[in-house]
C-alpha cells in the first residue's frame, strides 16, 4: 500500500521537495482555520494529502509545523511585497513620481490585506506564550524586508530630484505607517482610497 493519500479530489504530492510544501501549506491552512491548540496532525496530513507518517518524516512534531508553516506563509508574503517596491524601479526617470507611489501603495495594500496575511499576523501573535520570538520573525520576513527594499526606491528618487533628502529609512517607515495604519483601524477601507490618501500626505511631507 502507498504511503501517500490516493482518495479525495486532485492528486497527491511526489517528491520530496513538492511533499514538504504541500504539508507546510496543508499545516497553514489547518491552523488558521482551526487554531493551534484544535489543530492535530491528523487534519494536516489529511490537507496536505499526504498519510501521517509522511508528515513526522518532514517536520518532527507540532510546534516544528506551526513555526515552519507560518513562516513559509510570511516569506510568500514579503515575496509578494518586495515585488509591489518593484514598482518603482524606474520611477526615478519619470516626471513625477505620484502614479507609481500610488500603484505601489496600493499594490502593497492589497497582499497585507488577504486573507493568508491576515491570517499570518494572527498566528504570529495568537501563541506568543510558546513561540515567543515568532512574531519577530515574520516582522523580519516581511516588514523590515519591505522597509529597506522601499528606503533603496526612495533614495533613488531623492537623488532623482523628486524628493527631499532625507533619511531614506524613515522616509520608507513613514510612507508605510500611512499604509498599516488604517488597516488596523479601519481593516474593510478601500485600497485605492487609502493608497491616494498615503502618497498625497508623504508627498507634502517628501516631495521636492
Amino acid at each position: 500500500m502507498s504511503s501517500e493519500m490516493s482518495t479525495g479530489g486532485g492528486a497527491a504530492p511526489r517528491g520530496r521537495t513538492e511533499r514538504r510544501q504541500a504539508i507546510l501549506d496543508g499545516a497553514f491552512t489547518v491552523f488558521a482555520r482551526q487554531g493551534y491548540a484544535q489543530a492535530c496532525v491528523k487534519d494536516i496530513a489529511q490537507e496536505a494529502r499526504v498519510a501521517k507518517p509522511t508528515v513526522y518524516n518532514h517536520l518532527h512534531d507540532k510546534e516544528s509545523l506551526y513555526r515552519e508553516a507560518v513562516e513559509a506563509a510570511a516569506d510568500r508574503i514579503g515575496a509578494r511585497s518586495l515585488a509591489a517596491v518593484e514598482g518603482l524601479r524606474e520611477a526615478a526617470t519619470d516626471r513625477a513620481p505620484h502614479d507609481r507611489l500610488t500603484a505601489v501603495a496600493r499594490d502593497l495594500l492589497r497582499t497585507w490585506s488577504d486573507k493568508e496575511a491576515r491570517a499570518v499576523r494572527q498566528l504570529a501573535c495568537a501563541q506568543a506564550a510558546q513561540f515567543p520570538d515568532l512574531a519577530a520573525s515574520v516582522r523580519e520576513r516581511t516588514a523590515l524586508r519591505v522597509r529597506s527594499a522601499l528606503a533603496d526606491r526612495l533614495a533613488r528618487l531623492a537623488l532623482a530630484g523628486h524628493l527631499r533628502a532625507s533619511d531614506p529609512e524613515e522616509a520608507a517607515e513613514h510612507f508605510l505607517s500611512l499604509l498599516t495604519g488604517p488597516l488596523e483601524y479601519r481593516p474593510a477601507a478601500d485600497p485605492d482610497t487609502v493608497a491616494a490618501s498615503a502618497v498625497d500626505v508623504f508627498l507634502r511631507a517628501y516631495g521636492a
